[in-house]
């Protein structure tokens, strides 16, 4: 796949990762809202309100059905910086969308240099919009008085600028386009970004329609809550400014996610990364959990790894997959089938970060998480009957997590510690 951004220009990229004035950083940032994308032969003109539909996964869209059931949706979206060993991870949560109800409103979290964090409510759910029928979500906060007149009700997708200069406090994203500015009084800390995105890896092999993360049977909507992986492996260019640094970055590697439904998870862990040393096309996310299925509870667990333009699966439906995951510190996740094997290991030996998760209580303090863990992966070709090592690669830049509970002691698939 090739990607050509038509009119986007970072200059003084030769920086890229130093401190800039506001001012310095709006001359030299700018990229245009429409993309030329060639896919095999085939041509696509797409902008942040417009997706490549090839690249789009199922449960791309939002999922309330308008109904006065229980229901939250969140979303995962991060950008990784590995010339300064650093990750910006926001997630964007909306619970009892309808209104009215005791926790009614939505929420931002952000995991900034060094595992900081960042956290700023949103109320009023009146002010949240998303799409149904492709990724595209915000929500609006503080908004400019000289522009109340001039933005919808309900509220939509604004053009780049317009948001820049009407929504103080707020975000949006696409596929393609994010961009926003919170501000959390209690911890003194601001964020203020635009960013664009160009997917390479959405879920799935890249050369057919792209995969359901829990298989087809969750078009059915009977596991709950849901789980998506929207993008395994992204390239983004724009920048960060958390408090008074900014980070202008090109083609840094990013990633998206979400989950939703009417139940909440009980207990997971959760691996992710992109950014492996001297492996720049290679993507893995590993995963597992206890989620309702009907009437009845089960235990699972996946790896999905996307590497040089080939997806290796491993879940339940396709392979044999064990895990061992401790409260804190240690993750191992193995599986293997007919033709792959592979190998999953995550450490850390920093404390981790406490962040909100959806419980039936509203958001709670459910979630331990870093983005600075070391991981190691390796996957091996099966297929001659003897193992060949197809990619051993490693990084001190994942994404470890653990959530739910109870987490008292070493968690295995089927007790087998």
């Amino acid at each position: 796949m090739l990607i050509r951004c038509s009119g986007f220009a970072l200059l003084g990229s030769d920086r890229p990762n130093s401190l800039k004035s506001k001012t310095e950083r709006q001359k030299t940032i700018v990229c245009s809202v429409y993309f030329l994308a060639q896919f095999q032969g085939r041509l696509f003109i797409c902008s942040p309100m417009q997706p490549p539909l090839f690249q789009q996964t199922p449960h791309s869209g939002y999922h309330w059905d308008g109904s006065s059931r229980r229901f939250f949706e969140g979303w995962y979206l991060r950008v990784t910086l590995p010339d300064v060993q650093q990750t910006f991870a926001f997630m964007y949560s909306i619970e009892d969308p309808g209104g009215g109800k005791r926790f009614s409103g939505g929420s931002a979290q952000v995991l900034g240099p060094d595992d900081a964090y960042l956290c700023r409510s949103f109320p009023k759910v009146n002010t949240f919009w998303a799409w149904r029928d492709r990724l595209g979500l915000g929500h609006w906060g503080k908004l400019r008085e000289s522009c109340r007149s001039l933005l919808t009700d309900p509220p939509t997708w604004l053009a780049a600028d317009q948001f820049e200069s009407c929504i103080l406090e707020g975000y949006q994203c696409t596929a393609t386009w994010h961009q926003g500015r919170l501000f959390d009084p209690g911890r003194h800390t601001a964020i203020h970004w635009q960013y664009s995105t160009t997917p390479i890896y959405a879920w799935g092999d890249p050369r057919y329609p792209q995969q359901s993360t829990a298989g087809w049977l969750s078009q059915l909507q009977i596991f709950e809550p849901g789980w998506q992986i929207l993008m395994a492996h992204g390239l983004a260019s724009g920048w960060i400014e958390w408090n008074d640094r900014c980070y202008a970055f090109t083609q840094a590697p990013a990633y998206a996610e979400k989950n939703w439904g009417g139940a909440f998870p009980q207990k997971w862990f959760w691996i992710n990364a992109n950014a492996f040393a001297g492996e720049p096309d290679l993507a893995l996310t590993a995963g597992g959990g206890r989620r309702g299925v009907l009437c009845w509870m089960e235990e699972v667990a996946m790896i999905g790894i996307h590497y040089q333009g080939k997806f290796y699966e491993f879940a339940p439906w396709t392979a044999t997959v064990h895990w061992e995951v401790h409260p804190w510190g240690y993750w191992r996740v193995w599986a293997h089938n007919s033709r792959y094997r592979a190998d999953v290991v995550g450490r850390c030996d920093r404390p981790g970060r406490r962040t909100l998760a959806p419980t039936a209580e509203g958001m709670a303090w459910q979630i331990l998480d870093t983005t600075h863990g070391d991981l190691r992966l390796q996957l091996w070709n099966c297929e001659s009957g003897r193992e060949t090592l197809i990619v051993e690669a490693t990084t001190n830049l994942g994404c470890l997590e653990v959530g739910g509970g109870p987490w008292q002691e070493v968690w295995c698939d089927a007790g087998q510690c």
